[in-house]
């Protein structure tokens, strides 16, 4: 059929009429597949912009060296979300047991305002020396008991706010008040990710739900979003919202991104840069690369049976918990940076937050989470990963020692005196430092505010935390304030 039989079709089109037509486009795109497998890996996303159209573009989760060598590579967070009582679990307080039911004369800061007095409650459980550092933990972690020597517990935290919402985000991101990144978002814009297939921050919630002030505890803040936490789920999808649209399979997600890739490479050509679709082509590969990566990194199927025992997956009230506790390990096993799990949800009993029946409530809670957290000192210990990795287990806030209410076992909050404790990335060992007074009402000796506690592990992953900024504001911002604040040095080796 000749061109004029054809008159929908330009008179100047190619449309392959001969066999030498056909010849000279099909050897145009064989010798571009040559072409691109001769160029080095990220030819084109070197040739790609900044925002500004002139200046190139540079990932901002590429990993960068800190500010000097760092003995963790990266953190599990265990959030003990709602308060646990550091005077039921790991702050032994002898003096208390014959004091239980007496109204004494004592000072109490919470959420029902400052008291002078109260009804003591004596501690629920009692307390066994573990290990060869002799530490006193309570009936509450036999497991946990089992790795004493491997854990340093800081018995003189406190900070500003005894309230749920704000002293989440203290602990989260160094503020009261939203807007500031969280501790995951300074580690990874300080050090990037090794594994640009992964979140360089991961959240896995409780399965009740959040907690009370939600996504603020995860947010980048005033930084790019690259740096927020992903919420990972244990189970289904690992990952929401990732899922492809109906009618797009994985060749067709490429063809659209290599369509993408080719408005850009012509927009390069024509010496107009384009940030919007530069950032937008960056954003679809992470996309593409998680959904092959994110299942596979989360699939535990293929541990072995011992390996799931140890973390409680064989046990229905210890399965959830375990199954968090495992996947943090292989996320960081496969470079994530920092690792957030949550244990406890929603609000009241579903947390820590022991208002009304305190038996009821830890041991539930502490019952749930136990042995999944020893399965996972134990694991990345056998493994040899817990010099690399640093664990840090704890609430936004401890309770105080005496009733809320005229009747029950229920504490109130308690900011001025709690406990936390760290494991692994350069921390020492069956080690205590601080401590709160004999009551355990508030922190007396070698007090540590929440600032020196992130400044730790800034400085454990060999980031300095006075000098790590960014500059917002009009100020260069730091995670430690800009008063700044210094690692807890007993703690380090």
């Amino acid at each position: 059929m000749s061109t004029a039989d054809q008159p929908n079709q330009p008179r100047n089109c190619f449309c392959g009429r001969t066999r030498r037509e056909f010849m000279w486009q099909a050897g145009g795109a064989f010798t571009s597949v040559a072409l691109a497998g001769m160029l080095p890996e990220g030819f084109f996303a070197k040739q790609t912009l900044a925002a500004d159209g002139i200046s190139d573009y540079e990932n901002p989760m590429a990993a960068t060296p800190g500010h000097f060598p760092g003995k963790a590579k990266s953190v599990i967070f265990l959030f003990m979300y709602g308060g646990p009582s550091h005077v039921d679990t790991f702050d032994y307080k002898p003096e208390l047991y014959p004091l239980d039911g007496k109204t004494i004369e004592v000072q109490t800061k919470g959420r029902g305002g400052t008291r002078n007095n109260g009804r003591i409650v004596g501690p629920k459980w009692k307390f066994k020396q573990y290990g060869q550092c002799g530490k006193h933990v309570s009936d509450l972690f036999p497991h946990l008991g089992e790795c004493v020597d491997d854990m340093a517990f800081i018995h003189s935290m406190h900070a500003e706010s005894p309230l749920h919402g704000s002293a989440m985000l203290m602990m989260n991101s160094g503020k009261i008040l939203s807007g500031a990144p969280c501790l995951g978002s300074w580690v990874n814009y300080g050090l990037g990710s090794v594994n640009e297939n992964l979140p360089g921050f991961v959240v896995m919630l409780d399965r009740t739900g959040g907690p009370i002030s939600g996504a603020k505890n995860w947010s980048s803040g005033y930084m790019p979003a690259s740096y927020q936490g992903t919420v990972m789920r244990s189970t289904g999808n690992p990952i929401l919202d990732l899922e492809l649209p109906p009618g797009i399979d994985r060749r067709s997600q490429r063809r659209i991104l290599d369509s993408l890739k080719r408005i850009n490479d012509r927009h390069l050509q024509d010496n107009v840069g384009n940030s919007d679709l530069a950032a937008r082509i960056s954003s679809y590969e992470l996309a593409y690369r998680m959904q092959q990566h994110a299942p596979e990194a989360v699939d535990i199927n293929t541990e072995p049976a011992h390996v799931k025992s140890l973390y409680g997956m064989d046990q229905d009230r210890t399965m959830d918990f375990g199954r968090k506790c495992l996947m943090a390990r292989r996320l960081v096993e496969r470079g994530v940076r920092f690792v957030q799990v949550y244990s406890g949800g929603h609000h009241n009993d579903a947390n820590w937050d022991a208002h009304g029946d305190l038996v009821k409530n830890h041991e539930y809670h502490a019952g749930n989470t136990d042995k999944p957290i020893a399965g996972l000192l134990k694991d990345l210990k056998q493994r040899g990963m817990l010099d690399e990795t640093l664990v840090v287990w704890g609430g936004e806030f401890g309770r105080q020692p005496t009733a809320e209410y005229a009747e029950g076992t229920g504490r109130d909050h308690n900011s001025w005196g709690f406990t936390m404790w760290m494991a692994g990335g350069g921390i020492k060992g069956g080690v205590s430092v601080g401590s709160t007074d004999e009551l355990g009402s508030r922190a007396v000796d070698d007090r540590f505010h929440v600032k020196n506690l992130h400044a730790t592990i800034l400085n454990q992953l060999g980031l300095d935390p006075n000098r790590l900024a960014y500059f917002y504001g009009g100020l260069d911002q730091k995670l430690v304030g800009v008063e700044g604040a210094q690692p807890i040095s007993q703690v380090i080796t």
